[in-house]
């Protein structure tokens, strides 16, 4: 039976899993231009994360930071559109 090398201990944190994490949740909340970064980021590293073997976690703080990276793009792009709307419409 052959058993896979594991790293010995806890898998630490990615570097980036709280700077993803934060960067998602401002995307969102306040300013959708950091949604782009947070996507490009997170995506950065879970591929990372999986290539490390399980030396590396914060996978949860990655995922939770890029699809809330994708949810403050999209609405960046919608509230650009309703502005954009709004502005030729002549309305506002």
């Amino acid at each position: 039976m052959v058993i896979p090398q594991q790293p010995i201990g806890a898998p630490t944190e990615h570097e980036n899993a709280t700077a993803v994490l934060l960067l998602g949740a401002l995307s969102v909340f306040c300013c959708g231009a950091l949604g782009p970064l947070a996507w490009a980021m997170g995506r950065r590293a879970l591929n990372d994360i999986e290539a490390s073997g399980g030396a590396y976690g914060g996978r949860i703080q990655v995922m939770v930071g890029y699809v809330l990276g994708i949810v403050g793009t999209i609405l960046m792009v919608v509230i650009g559109i309703i502005f954009f709307m709004m502005a030729i419409s002549g309305k506002a």
